[in-house]
Parts: structure tokens; sequence; C-alpha cells
């Protein structure tokens, strides 16, 4: 199992222990991660290699979101990058009490790169096409995507578990 870690974080994987499939042909990602976990099922299958399941944990999916909302994030981040970080990261446990999570190195452009991010589902139908199963998770209380945008949208593709009292991280407490 390959995991990709979400804006700015690192080893937060245990959050979704209940949910990951540990097989060695499984590709996840969380977040901003599931952008990476995408692009890593695409090479993977391209190289003959062989996945079975593309899991994605809460995926950054903003395309709905208006570029006003992305120029204040972003302008957020150029002011004080800790401050917005900080904000970001409780807002990511909303409603629930914030937990610990450990934080990497991250950039504007990665910032950029997941509020810019398009979906493609023709992609992800070929990844379909190819054999992989997509699965899809999302909290209902999650004050960070659109979750009625991705649901509406992964449903065409993927499997998608909606846990309705959960939160960015998909905790429910």
């Amino acid at each position: 199992m390959k995991f990709y870690s979400g804006f700015s974080l690192k080893n937060e994987h245990y959050y979704f222990e209940e949910y990951i499939n540990s097989s060695e042909y499984t590709v996840c990602g969380f977040s901003y991660g599931a952008i990476k976990a995408l692009r890593e099922t695409k090479e993977r299958l391209s190289e003959k290699k062989r996945v079975d399941t593309l899991q994605l944990f809460s995926a950054a999916f903003f395309q709905t979101k208006d570029e006003k909302f992305k120029k204040l994030q972003l302008l957020g981040y150029r002011k004080n990058q800790d401050a917005y970080l900080r904000e970001f990261i409780s807002i990511c446990f909303l409603p629930y009490e914030k937990k610990i999570v450990e934080h990497d190195k991250n950039s504007i452009e990665e910032l950029e790169e997941l509020l810019q991010y398009e979906w493609d589902i023709s992609e992800l139908k070929e990844i379909v096409r190819s054999g992989v199963k997509i699965e899809v998770y999302l909290g209902g209380e999650d004050r960070i995507i659109d979750i009625e945008g991705a649901r509406e949208f992964f449903l065409e593709v993927a499997t998608v578990t909606y846990i309705k009292n959960a939160n960015h991280f998909l905790l429910t407490k």
C-alpha cells in the first residue's frame, strides 16, 4: 500500500486505518494526497504495473469553488504561512476538537495546485476500465471541500462512502 499525505502533512495515515486496504496493490491519498495517488496510479498503469484499488480520502475537490475563494486562500498563505496552516488544520478537524498532526514542508505552488486541480471524469473512467476499483471516502461534516459536489462527481466512477458525522479527517468525534 502506498499512502500520500495531505497538504503540509506527513504520517497522518493512521487516521484512516479502518478504511485503508493494506494490499501492496493499493494506492491511497488524503486530501491533496489524493491528487498524488491518482498520478501514481496512472504512472503504474502506464508502466503495466498492477493496481487493484485507488482510495481517495476527502479528495481535494475545489473545482466547484469560485476564483475569489481560491485567491483568498492564496492571499492568506502568502500573508502569514504559519497562521494560515494553523487555521487550515483547525478547520480540518471541525466540528470536533483539533488533534495533533505532523507537518511537512509545503509551498505556495502546492497550495495553488491543490486549489486549481480539476478532476477529469474521462481519466477516472479510463482507470476503472483498466480494472482498478476506485473508492472515495467523504465526511458529512467536512468544512474544507465541497462534499456534495465531490459526492455527485465521484459517484459516476467510484464506490463513495459517505460518513455522515465525519470531518475532513473522517473522524466522528
